[in-house]
């Protein structure tokens, strides 16, 4: 049975270790580190280590599977008595989930397909809610990959601006699995042109870039991101 592989060092320390990486990665950008935001990516990992790390400060917890965290999240919030943490889900999300989905996660940074967007818009405005949500665009080309593809920029220009219910903030993608950090640069600065496109075709801003994980953070930030989601950094793998 696989276990969870720990870093060594507190969660402190870990959490700690992370924000300076964001840190030098913005300074070395011409950015405010203070305008990035870290989502702590907790899939796999039990409630007890999601509290260690919002007790050491982090506030904001990425999952991928509805399933998990719906179990997981009033788990953490029984254990928990700080500021509220915020949940977003960052994994492809089925249409027939979308009701759980909404029960637990406030915002989905994962709609990848124009049926979904459908989806989610409808149950939130069911529940008269508005939804922030960003659009997950493939702009590496991995056919294990899912999101819009660049192709269908306009398509998803005509189709997402006037849902009344779904708060479309930005854009999302994953960087290649490479060995190497560089090997991402050109999808995220494609998701960068991407999101130009689309400010350009609505006529307002979208203030959020979603693009970079533990081994590649310092690439997303350099090529523009606003959200970071890290996960081995901060919790270990499993294995």
């Amino acid at each position: 049975m696989s276990q969870n592989r720990t870093l060594p060092g507190d969660a402190a320390g870990r959490l700690h270790a992370v924000r300076e990486r964001i840190r030098a990665a913005a300074e070395a950008a011409g950015r405010d580190p203070e305008g990035i935001v870290l989502v702590a990516v907790s899939k796999t990992h039990p409630a007890e280590r999601i509290l260690e790390l919002a007790r050491a400060g982090q506030r904001i917890f990425g999952e991928n599977r509805v399933q998990e965290a719906a179990a997981k999240i009033p788990e953490a919030a029984a254990g928990w008595d700080g500021p509220r943490l915020e949940w977003r889900l960052i994994g492809h999300l089925q249409r027939n989930k979308v009701k759980a989905a909404l029960d637990v996660f406030d915002r989905v940074d994962s709609i990848d397909s124009f049926r979904l967007l459908e989806a989610v818009d409808a149950e939130a405005a069911r529940r008269g809610r508005r939804l922030p949500a960003l659009l997950e665009f493939n702009c590496s080309g991995e056919a294990s990959k899912g999101g819009f593809l660049p192709a269908d920029l306009a398509a998803v220009a005509a189709a997402a601006p006037d849902r009344p219910s779904v708060e479309v903030r930005g854009l999302m993608t994953v960087g290649p699995l490479d060995a190497d950090p560089e090997a991402a640069r050109p999808a995220f600065r494609r998701l960068r042109s991407l999101r130009e496109d689309l400010e350009q075709r609505w006529g307002r801003e979208l203030p959020e870039l979603s693009m970079g994980m533990s081994a590649d953070l310092e690439i997303g930030i350099a090529e523009g991101a606003t959200v970071v989601r890290v996960g081995t950094a901060l919790f270990g793998s499993r294995g």
